[in-house]
């Protein structure tokens, strides 16, 4: 028992001092502006935060979040066939597939999906 004991505390010794060396030897002196500072859409952080941001990314990527969880509802759509009527799944998946193409088609009309522009 006491040997256990002792083998534990000489283990745990052990790890604590290479935890420790590995702290300190990690350690970088040299403090660089570029990496200590988080990287913010290729804007520099120390400068005025009032520079003009285009509001096409913003927009694209709500059209992306958008498409993202729709993929993440119509897949259970597709499992819960074998469980539910068919008539209200049917209903479901075509009210749902509709409200999508309609806000593409809005998206489309207002000139969302040109990058050109």
């Amino acid at each position: 028992m006491l040997s256990i004991l002792l083998m534990s505390l000489i283990i745990l010794t052990i790890s604590m001092v290479v935890m420790l060396l590995a702290s300190i030897l990690s350690k970088k002196t040299l403090i660089d502006r570029e990496k200590s500072s988080p990287f913010e859409c290729g804007f520099d952080p120390k400068s005025s935060s009032r520079l003009p941001f285009s509001l096409r990314f913003f927009l694209i990527t709500i059209i992306f979040l958008i498409f993202d969880v729709e993929i993440a509802l119509i897949l259970p759509i597709i499992c819960i066939i074998k469980f539910s009527n068919l008539f209200m799944w049917t209903t479901t998946s075509i009210i749902f597939i509709l409200i999508l193409i309609i806000g593409l088609y809005h998206e489309w009309n207002q000139g969302m999906l040109n990058w050109s522009n």
